[in-house]
């Protein structure tokens, strides 16, 4: 069973963790974004065990982090003045760059590509353990502490729950940093910069950072992705997906097909962010109906709900505005394969 290691033993918590990663172990850190299972970047045999951890195929990449200050050119074999601009901006936090990788890493940490992801995160926890580990020249290899393509999470136990057999045992982990609850809830905007002489900047993955605001700073609005663009972290068409379907369902809708699943028989548990609290549901939750609070409370209402034994997660819709991009990318994967639910359900 790993350790959760406490915040209030901040220095020796984070030393323990450091020599559990330099020893080629995994460690499950908090982010701003949501909990990253993190090994050596340098170390192929660790970031394979990152792989075997969360059943992650093998040709799917992950983002190194980096703490702040790092040098970027060791890992990057080029950085152009727009990704300076983006790190300036940006960073430390929820933005990670593709950038094209330096032929001395390993290409473990890209899926065989010849690109990058870096990222530095905000986190106070997460930039401790970044200087801790190697000195804070290392780099961590770290996807979201899960199941591969299930829900991430944004808490410690959130790991545990992912990890732990029935009896609380987990070998896979070596120890788990308390950070509480990541204050951002969904991953990180993901840009790709590795191909600026043919594509431009190409948005890959969504996030807290949006669009707009990476135009501000390189005076282009990102593309969106392409056939040839590089394979990132959580963009398969099937992501962030709790065992119980999922169906999303417009604010107009809402209650008519409440009304018949309940006349249909069938148990379902409802997400919702400004329709009336319901009686039919076997559970609910209430999430704010502003984009950064309703990504805070998403990961964690998923989870919720997915527990409750219900045939059917019932999500109300989201407005489709720009600063709910993020959300909808995340919702629309969850969803992807239980596509029909309602229409068979009923």
């Amino acid at each position: 069973m790993p350790n959760i290691l406490p915040m209030r033993d901040f220095s020796t918590d984070i030393g323990q963790a450091a020599r559990i990663l330099e020893s080629g172990g995994l460690v499950a850190f908090p982010t701003e974004t949501v909990y990253g299972l993190g090994a050596d970047a340098e170390n192929p045999a660790a970031v394979a065990a990152i792989y075997a951890a969360k059943g992650r195929p093998a040709n799917h990449p992950v983002i190194v982090h980096v703490a702040p200050g790092a040098d970027i050119g060791y890992w990057a074999a080029a950085i152009p003045p727009q990704a300076q601009a983006l790190m300036q901006a940006f960073w430390p936090g929820p933005l990670t760059l593709i950038l094209k990788r330096a032929p001395h890493i390993p290409d473990a940490v890209s899926g065989g590509q010849d690109s990058i992801g870096l990222r530095c995160p905000s986190h106070p926890v997460a930039q401790a353990l970044l200087r801790e580990f190697k000195g804070g020249k290392g780099g961590l290899a770290a996807p979201s502490a899960n199941k591969f393509g299930h829900v991430s999470p944004t808490t410690a136990q959130h790991v545990r729950d992912e990890f732990d057999d029935e009896f609380g045992n987990n070998a896979l982990i070596g120890a788990i940093l308390e950070g509480g609850q990541s204050a951002v809830g969904i991953e990180s905007t993901i840009l790709d910069l590795s191909r600026l002489d043919t594509h431009g900047p190409v948005l890959l993955r969504p996030g807290h950072i949006s669009a707009a605001q990476i135009a501000a700073v390189i005076g282009v609005i990102p593309r969106l992705p392409d056939q040839s663009a590089p394979r990132a972290s959580g963009t398969l068409a099937a992501h962030y997906a709790p065992r119980t379907c999922v169906a999303l369902v417009g604010s107009a809708q809402l209650e008519t097909t409440m009304q018949q699943l309940h006349r249909a028989g069938r148990r379902f548990a409802l997400i919702r962010h400004a329709a009336a609290p319901d009686t039919l549901s076997i559970g609910q939750c209430e999430l704010p109906a502003d984009p950064e609070g309703y990504a805070y409370g998403l990961y964690a209402a998923l989870r919720a709900m997915d527990a409750i034994g219900a045939d059917l997660i019932l999500i109300e819709s989201p407005p489709t505005d720009p600063a709910w991009q993020g959300i909808n990318d995340r919702l629309r994967r969850a969803a992807h394969d239980s596509a029909g639910i309602l229409e068979r359900l009923l």
